[in-house]
């Protein structure tokens, strides 16, 4: 991942302001967007619509609680004891209203929480799984990386963080609304007295708290503005350290058998120290934050009782009217404050949404970044078959062809493709499969339903056994007979009673078992067109028997093209074409991003 320049200070440039507001609204419309458009838009409306409602009845009862504090306090001033329990008695009829309205305000937000994390995630996985831009999006640099992280933990800090803030937004500007009329009336009595002469000022203390706030909320920016840009390097180093570890624990046996605890200890540690790093800036910027939110907290105390004491000691106000005007004084500074108060947070929320935002554009641009010069071009073949025009391939700064310029398979073929290059490879099926668009040449493809792929590392997902052999179809035409009949037939019977139990597959079979597995599904499956990335030389004997009797009889209709390292030794295939390089190719073909991404192609070899 790219550094993130750094100044003597240790934090990160400023970005111009104008273009960081304009990309805040964008990201902030296509993220209300998102939502706008998920399946649960009618649950999102009634919930925000309860939500106004229970905020305005609690603005409402805070006007009214704020007006029982005038005869409440005057009684204590004047010692009338009945007087006194009566209003202690509407006290607790007000609170009683105003706990039943805080119950259900913290019950709404919740499930505001719940269903916008929901709605987000969900939109996130749908742009994720969308047709080959799980590859694509491994090839486009430093946003395709950890995208994990984005869908799962950053979708829901920014669902969480978006409803606290928006909810805490409504709710201050309301109250606000609603006291600043109140305390304009209370304070417009209140007279100064400067040399012997009296100066009434129309809206004395709501001038006073509007002052105030907007001081504290200017400091606050100018304080905690690079929190920003921390928080965006602290979630990236977060999530390379949770995928260093993720590594870590899905490669135990290697690293144990190699007796690499030692390498991989160091290179965690390399991982936190700069993940600390980060943290320590971050600590720094909000301790330097705090001094100005705390210290504001502190002031905020005793504020409002300097402001209006002219008023009590000059004889305007009574002792409960100087109780209301510090209610009201504290109401409309607070809802000013909402800023200063959340400053950190909204840092926070900005950074989140920059993370999920920025990836959510990565996907639905991915098509769109293949399009131009020296790129494949790929076509639906008219007769449902594979063509191959003048195709070669680009990785790094190595160029590639074929060293046939027309290559056509038939069904039935059995075609080998020979890399020369000695790491070519990947780039080439990759090609195949219509994801790897850099290179140059037409490639006519067949209908990908007819089509299945099988890399060196075959995959075998999580879930019932039954969706792991009829991956990716749902196999609802399938009995289990059928699926029986085909583990019998690569000899794995023994998991026949297997079928609807749920497993990490992947980590519960050997490679062997895996391979076999892969053999099942093709025979449920039958493809009319196989794409393979290790020649048939490659499989032990029991494995290239059970290969081969399939593709001779099940199969025989079926096309078979291998990308393979090295040449057969048999006679299996009847076709074969070699993968040549030619002149080195030039860097300014091929994306930036590309050269590192190579690496983590199918079958790439490292």
């Amino acid at each position: 991942m790219t550094e993130r320049p750094d100044d003597s200070t240790g934090e990160a440039p400023e970005l111009d302001m104008r273009g960081e507001i304009e990309e805040l609204i964008r990201q902030f419309t296509a993220f209300m967007s998102a939502l706008w458009h998920s399946s649960g838009r009618s649950t999102f409306v009634l919930l925000s619509v309860g939500m106004v409602t229970v905020i305005i009845a609690t603005s409402g009862m805070q006007i009214v609680l704020n007006a029982w504090n005038k005869p409440f306090y005057d009684a204590i001033e004047q010692k009338n004891v009945p007087s006194f329990l009566f209003y202690l008695m509407v006290f607790g009829g007000i609170a009683g209203v105003l706990l039943a309205l805080n119950v259900a305000q913290t019950w709404l937000d919740q499930m505001i929480k719940l269903q916008s994390r929901k709605w987000l995630t969900r939109d996130l996985i749908s742009q994720w799984l969308k047709p080959r831009r799980l590859v694509l999006l491994r090839d486009a640099g430093d946003i395709g990386i950890n995208p994990d992280q984005r869908v799962h933990e950053d979708a829901r800090h920014l669902a969480e963080l978006t409803a606290g803030l928006g909810i805490g937004l409504l709710q201050s500007s309301l109250l606000l609304v609603s006291f600043i009329t109140v305390l304009w009336s209370l304070s417009s009595g209140i007279a100064l007295v400067i040399d012997g002469m009296s100066i009434v000022i129309p809206g004395y203390m709501v001038w006073c708290a509007l002052i105030y706030a907007a001081t504290g909320s200017w400091v606050s920016w100018r304080v905690g503005r690079p929190l920003i840009n921390i928080g965006v390097e602290r979630y990236a180093r977060e999530a390379d350290m949770r995928f260093a570890l993720v590594q870590v624990s899905e490669n135990a046996n290697g690293i144990v058998l190699n007796a690499g605890e030692a390498d991989e200890r160091g290179r965690l540690n390399e991982e936190l120290e700069r993940l600390l790093a980060v943290m320590r800036r971050l600590v720094d910027s909000i301790a330097r934050l705090t001094w100005v939110t705390a210290g504001y907290g502190w002031v905020g105390i005793v504020a409002p009782i300097v402001i209006a004491a002219p008023g009590y000691f000059g004889g305007q106000l009574s002792f409960g009217q100087l109780m209301m005007v510090v209610g009201a004084f504290n109401q409309v500074q607070n809802s000013l404050r909402w800023f200063v108060d959340n400053f950190s947070a909204i840092a926070d929320w900005r950074a989140t949404l920059s993370r999920v935002m920025s990836f959510r554009e990565a996907l639905t641009s991915l098509e769109d970044q293949r399009n131009g010069a020296g790129r494949i071009a790929y076509e639906p073949d008219p007769m449902d078959g594979l063509s191959l025009r003048d195709v070669s391939v680009r990785w790094t700064d190595n160029r590639a062809r074929l060293d046939q310029p027309e290559i056509d398979i038939l069904p039935g073929d059995r075609m080998l493709i020979v890399d020369r290059t000695g790491s070519g490879r990947g780039a080439l099926f990759s090609a195949l499969a219509g994801l790897w668009p850099w290179g140059s040449g037409t490639i006519l493809l067949p209908a990908r339903s007819k089509a299945m792929f099988l890399p060196e590392r075959p995959y075998v997902p999580d879930g019932p056994l039954r969706a792991a052999l009829t991956y990716p179809t749902s196999g609802s035409g399938l009995s289990d007979g059928d699926l029986g009949a085909a583990l019998d037939r690569v000899g794995l019977s023994r998991l026949k009673p297997s079928l609807d139990r749920k497993s990490r597959w992947g980590r519960e079979l050997s490679s062997d078992d895996e391979e076999r597995l892969t053999f099942a599904r093709l025979l449920l499956l039958k493809p009319q067109w196989i794409f393979s990335e290790q020649s048939i030389d490659t499989l032990d004997d029991e494995q290239r028997a059970i290969f081969r009797s399939i593709l001779e009889t099940d199969l025989a209709k079926s096309a078979l093209v291998t990308v393979s390292a090295r040449p057969s030794a048999g006679d299996f295939y009847n076709r074969t074409a070699n993968l040549v390089l030619v002149e080195p190719a030039e860097p300014e073909h091929i994306a930036d991003d590309t050269a590192a991404a190579i690496e983590t192609a199918p079958g790439t070899p490292s």
